[in-house]
């Protein structure tokens, strides 16, 4: 079975936690969708609600996430029998281990699986990828065929499970499953800096030019992306 899953939650912090979620399951005959709002007790933050459009008042009489229909499905099919196929593995993993799932099952990271195989789109946020990768032209198609609205939101939950689902089946064409299933767990040695004084230019040359700065960016940012903390290092060592 394959579950495309999208989490969105109450902010951005660590102590944040999932207020919707929406999933697409699919074997070998029955697509199911799942789609819930969540009360876990934890205000939703203005910047998320003007994201993903939940608001406190929308969540207000809904039950906490281990008592909803997703999860119990998930937990039902949490085993090797299942991969889980999401967007940023990272944060729907801890998302779902915070609420009470560890997941079993296998993983493709659409995020990183596209950042290994397609570097050159530089951005990899899901809603980016639906437009530059021109996604959007099949989503009504394909969601018609889920049984979904065809008018796709950005940020709902479900919707955003369908856009997965697009991304996957596009990546297809570039690895099999099992690829995606390494290189879900392989870092990503990216080349150039997305912010700082040195946002645009390249990892290496900043490394054998101002070599202080990234070792201070290393030690200083703990929020670092797993990735480029990895490719500094990398190239750190090099010029060494």
């Amino acid at each position: 079975m394959l579950i495309f899953l999208d989490l969105e939650t109450t902010g951005l912090d660590k102590n944040d936690k999932i207020c919707s979620v929406g999933l697409i399951s699919l074997d070998e005959k029955n697509i199911d969708l799942r789609y819930d709002l969540v009360n876990e007790n934890k205000k939703i933050t203005s910047k998320a609600s003007s994201i993903h459009n939940i608001t406190n008042e929308m969540i207000k009489d809904k039950v906490k996430f281990t008592d909803t229909q997703a999860y119990k499905f998930l937990n039902l099919h949490n085993n090797q029998d299942t991969t889980l196929i999401v967007h940023d593995a990272n944060f729907s993993l801890n998302n779902l281990l915070a609420s009470g799932i560890r997941w079993n099952g296998y993983v493709v990271d659409t995020m990183r699986v596209i950042k290994h195989l397609i570097p050159e789109c530089e951005i990899f946020s899901l809603q980016f990828l639906r437009y530059e990768l021109k996604l959007y032209q099949t989503e009504k198609q394909e969601s018609l065929a889920c049984g979904m609205n065809p008018n796709i939101i950005a940020h709902n939950a479900l919707d955003d499970a369908l856009v997965i689902k697009l991304l996957y089946k596009y990546l297809l064409d570039y690895a099999t499953i099992d690829d995606m299933y390494e290189l879900s767990f392989k870092n990503v040695l990216i080349q150039k800096l997305n912010f700082g004084k040195y946002a645009d230019r390249y990892i290496e040359d900043v490394a054998m030019n101002d070599r202080r700065y990234l070792e201070w960016l290393l030690k200083n940012v703990t929020d670092l992306d797993e990735d480029l903390r990895y490719s500094i290092g990398y190239y750190l060592e090099g010029c060494v």
